[in-house]
């Protein structure tokens, strides 16, 4: 089995949604909340990877395998979709924050002023010590963490993504 068209059909995807999503989280930032601050099950990666990893395993299967997916298909594809994306974007983000501190100490001032509004009960059932530890070390936090945490929720967002997608595509006949 010959993997290179799925790999340069993914790779073009990929490389689209990442410049993408590098230019909607500045955007964000500029124009709205902290990208960062988001909460995971809004964050508009899950459209961005739905949408892309959709066209690009429509068009392998529909054009370069006529009609056939294979769920490793779809999997491999989604992957490379989703790494690509996700390494542009962090890459991206990486070198926007380093031209950009305010980047980096708005996000760890939004997140102080967040953690601070918790609730007494919310902060029992995470642990008082466990609370201010990781409140006091929020200051020290570098932009190599931060996009680090970024890349690796962006590969799990992309990977539920991807087990779902592979499903509805697949056709073996």
């Amino acid at each position: 089995m010959n993997l290179k068209p799925l790999i340069l059909v993914c790779l073009r995807w990929g490389i689209i949604a990442g410049i993408l999503t590098t230019i909607l989280m500045i955007t964000t930032y500029y124009i709205a909340v902290h990208p960062f601050m988001v909460a995971p099950f809004l964050d508009f990666r899950i459209l961005i990877f739905a949408v892309f990893i959709f066209f690009a395993l429509k068009e392998f299967r529909d054009y370069r395998q006529e009609g056939l997916l294979y769920f490793w298909q779809g999997l491999i594809g989604c992957f490379i979709v989703v790494f690509v994306s996700t390494l542009i974007s962090s890459i991206g983000l990486y070198v926007f924050g380093l031209f950009k501190p305010e980047f980096l100490t708005g996000y760890i001032e939004a997140l102080t002023t967040y953690l601070k509004t918790f609730p007494p009960e919310a902060i029992e059932q995470i642990g008082k010590d466990v609370y201010e530890r990781n409140l006091k070390a929020l200051p020290a936090t570098h932009l190599g963490d931060v996009i680090l945490s970024y890349f690796l929720k962006g590969m799990l967002i992309g990977l539920f993504i991807s087990i779902i997608l592979s499903v509805i595509l697949r056709r073996t006949t």
